[in-house]
């Protein structure tokens, strides 16, 4: 926003009463849970944002008005740092001064959760390129720190340390003549500070200028290390946690430094790898990772250890709450009443056509994803993970001569009676394979058995990592007589792929080396299960992973697979018409059957490509899909139109005689109440648009209109913006005719959903199709032009005639509005956008 008006404003600015009560208003709506009065409030609020002394307000409430409920005053503070982000070089001076005085006067407010506010707002500030112009910041923060007050040197920390995260680098240039030799020495003197809070600042800010060496640290580095090593039996975990982290970087960065007093640290880092608190023994354990890569490690740990190999086997236990959410103290899941999402298919999850996510976003937007992986909460970094990578390591550097340290242990882990201690001994015995693999051969004789009988162990966590450490044993197992050793093994690995638990299936069929091997038992075993077996779910679902991951290397086997898919499919669709006629003479089809059979031929079309098109000739599969798209089940329509997408891919001159009677259909599924399968559809649409080409015209007004409302739906799942979004980019890509007068009403929404997918062949035909609406409706993008421009500058690197088009765009929408406004306009951008414009596009 380019003011009109340049206002001069004294500190003693004073608010319009009617103003405040308006914006408290607003303050106090935008916290309701519904999401079309929140829009309303937004629009407002961006509205507002034309008036100077907006911002004012803001801060106003923020730190003047302590009338108001916390958490209003606390949202005035956010929305002003939104505002600092994008409109900061536009904010009047007396504006800016006004919010910098009192942002240093509030720093030390009562209430933790105001100061952490303006903490953030100073930063935000000071972020903006704004510590050269605010010459006082730093000097006034530091002083602070001295403040008798509590609340004051702990908001002045708070602030000082997001800074120190931020800002790093500048703090450490010439820019602003250096503030670290001051600020550094200020630092250590809070390391004996009497609030744990103040510590743990204290160390936090110091630990930001470890790894960049930064020289005005080096210059303090032994007392430095003096200070962490009094703060080592500090009582508050986040200071133990940051005095690890402090030893860890030291470790790579100042060696030197270190090594006289290693023979402590190293008694140190085992007992806080012991620590009660998780998060700090985790900091902990990072030492041994780091020290492995240390060429001195060798000779540092031989002596420890004894000691140290114990504390990290015994890190590689799940914890209580890893159990828990790994619902691992469950035995087998079919034993548990279904819940509602069991209810779905058995192990199964209907595909759901997704984009690949880029991780270079120009701006992190904070975006949190409604969509939760059973498996996230465990996948993070977390001590178990860390001791079995550290112990890995530790293989690698000594080798042979880490078992007398092992064996002992492993002997007492693997038959213990508790399957949690077993757990742990089994992923031990994997994490030193690649460095003991010579020292361990004579012993594996006994233990690869043990390991096949811990296949069918009645604990499911047990069974997925044997699978995991059996893997990597194979190249051993391999080479011995197929029957000693291999046979029995098959035959376990063949039941786990029908396991009852899905974590286990999954790290059954993860062994590549495997693969060729299982095939003709797997196949065996598929003509062995009768069409009802239930047990056909997981080899079904198995099937359908191994046709994708071998590819064409699966067509020795596909014929009798696809074959057995569309009979499932026509007899369960067969059963379904029966029961509809007479429902009292024939009982209803379970339709998982059909479901799991659709994913597998979606599975066969996508690993096969191209060699699917003659037995797709063959067969009567088109019609049974038309059937199943109109399935009043919506797992069966979400499969069929995964599988329509699939087929559209791979041999499309089946697909297109059945256009007209399928498209109908898919509008009509274009229903955002079942997410899943509305995504499919509008997936199956883009893919059959890309084909169809021009002949795509008489179909758009089906779809068209729903895809477009879709797109400005609040609270929209992330995967369905997406496809919709690339769908109708392909649409206006093959009509632009038809697409591009609905411009305006869908391009911000656009742009914004696919500002953050990786460079993809879906990613490009989708932009060239809105360049190519742009240059057919060049005013339908001129009010949200700049979502356009940070939509462009998230491509890493576009085919060249695509970096053509944006340039074409780009240059021309400059020339058209003149030099001047072209500036006015592009201050709006962030930075990292600017300068990647000028970079890539020369604008």
């Amino acid at each position: 926003m380019v003011w009109d008006r340049q206002t001069k404003m004294e500190y003693e600015w004073k608010p319009d009463e009617q103003g405040l009560q308006q914006i408290l208003q607003l303050l106090k709506e935008s916290q309701s849970p519904d999401t079309t009065i929140q829009r309303t409030v937004q629009q407002k609020l961006e509205q507002l944002n034309q008036y100077p002394d907006f911002n004012n307000y803001l801060i106003f409430v923020l730190t003047k008005l302590k009338s108001e409920d916390e958490p209003t005053r606390s949202l005035s503070g956010l929305i002003l740092k939104n505002n600092v982000k994008a409109h900061f070089q536009n904010f009047p001076n007396g504006v800016t001064d006004f919010i910098k005085s009192e942002c240093l006067n509030n720093i030390g407010d009562s209430s933790p959760l105001i100061r952490a506010t303006v903490g953030i707002l100073i930063t935000t500030i000071a972020s903006k390129g704004e510590l050269q112009n605010w010459p006082d910041l730093l000097p006034k923060l530091c002083s602070l720190l001295d403040s008798e007050d509590y609340n004051t040197c702990e908001g002045a920390f708070g602030a000082l340390q997001k800074i120190c995260e931020d800002s790093a680098e500048i703090l450490d240039s010439d820019v602003l003549d250096r503030p670290l030799n001051i600020m550094i020495p200020k630092f250590l003197q809070f390391f004996k500070h009497s609030s744990p809070k103040i510590r743990s600042h204290a160390v936090a800010c110091v630990n930001q200028f470890i790894i960049s060496r930064t020289q005005a640290l080096m210059l303090h580095i032994d007392s430095f290390i003096e200070n962490l090593f009094a703060l080592a039996g500090d009582e508050e975990p986040e200071v133990r946690k940051n005095v690890c982290r402090a030893l860890v970087m030291l470790l790579e960065v100042r060696m030197d430094r270190l090594l006289p007093h290693m023979h402590n640290i190293v008694e140190y880092m085992l007992q806080r790898t012991q620590d009660q608190d998780e998060n700090v023994a985790l900091e902990a354990c990072e030492f041994w990772l780091t020290l492995a890569e240390q060429p001195i490690c060798k000779d540092v740990l031989m002596r420890h250890l004894p000691k140290l190999i114990p504390v990290l086997v015994n890190g590689m236990k799940y914890s209580d709450i890893d159990i828990i959410l790994l619902k691992g103290d469950v035995e087998e899941d079919e034993t548990i009443p279904d819940s509602e999402q069991d209810i779905r298919p058995r192990f199964h999850r209907s595909r759901t056509v997704a984009q690949q996510h880029d991780e270079d976003g120009i701006e992190e937007e904070d975006d949190d994803d409604d969509e939760i992986d059973d498996d996230d909460t465990i996948s993070d970094w977390n001590l178990r993970k860390c001791s079995a990578a550290a112990l890995d390591v530790l293989a690698n550097v000594y080798r042979d001569e880490l078992l007398p340290h092992i064996l002992p242990l492993l002997k007492e882990l693997l038959f213990h009676h508790e399957w949690v201690v077993k757990e742990s001994g089994i992923l031990v015995l994997g994490a030193i394979a690649e460095g003991c693999m010579q020292g361990m051969i004579p012993y594996l004789p006994e233990l690869i058995p043990h390991l096949i009988q811990c296949l069918s162990d009645k604990k499911a966590l047990v069974r997925s990592i044997t699978c995991w450490t059996l893997s990597r044993y194979a190249h051993w197992v391999v080479s011995q007589p197929p029957d000693t050793y291999l046979k029995p093994l098959m035959t376990e690995l063949l039941k786990r792929i029908l396991d009852s638990n899905k974590r286990v299936q999954e790290a059954a069929c993860r062994s590549a080396e495997y693969i060729q091997m299982l095939m003709p038992p797997l196949i065996q075993k598929w003509n062995m299960l009768k069409d009802e077996d239930k047990d056909l779910f997981p080899l079904l679902e198995c099937l359908s992973s191994v046709a994708t991951a071998l590819q064409s290397g699966f067509l020795p086997y596909c014929e009798p697979v696809y074959q057995r898919c569309v009979n499932l499919v026509q007899k369960t669709l067969a059963q379904a018409m029966l029961n509809n006629a007479q429902p009292d003479q024939y009982e209803a089809p379970d339709k998982d059957f059909m479901i799991v059979a659709l994913d597998l031929l979606s599975g066969l079309a996508e690993g096969l490509g191209g060699n699917i098109e003659q037995l797709v000739a063959r067969s009567n599969i088109l019609t049974l899909m038309y059937q199943c798209m109109q399935d009043k089940m919506p797992e069966v329509r979400q499969s069929s139109f995964a599988l329509l997408g699939d087929l559209t891919k791979a041999c499309f001159q089946h697909v297109k005689p059945c256009i007209a009677d399928f498209m109908p259909i898919l509008g009509t599924n274009l229903n955002p109440e079942f997410i899943s399968v509305c995504n499919n559809a509008t997936w199956a649409i883009g893919e059959i648009s890309i084909q169809m080409g021009i002949e795509m015209q008489p179909y758009i007004p089906m779809v068209l209109h729903q895809l477009v409302e879709i797109i400005n739906r609040p609270n929209t799942p992330k995967t369905l913006l997406e496809n919709t979004a690339i769908t109708i980019g392909r649409l206006g890509y093959v009509c632009p005719q038809e697409v591009a007068p609905m411009l305006q009403q869908f391009i911000r929404p656009w742009c914004t959903s696919l500002r953050n997918i990786r460079d993809n062949e879906e990613k490009d035909s989708a932009f060239r199709g809105i360049c190519t609406m742009i240059s057919v409706n060049p005013s339908g993008v001129i009010q949200d032009f700049i979502f356009f421009c940070d939509a462009v500058a998230s491509w890493i690197n576009p085919k060249d005639d695509l970096r053509d088009m944006f340039c074409k765009i780009l240059h021309g929408f400059k020339n058209q509005v003149g030099d001047e406004n072209w500036r006015r306009f592009s201050d709006q951008f962030p930075l990292p956008l600017k300068e990647r414009l000028a970079a890539f596009y020369g604008v």
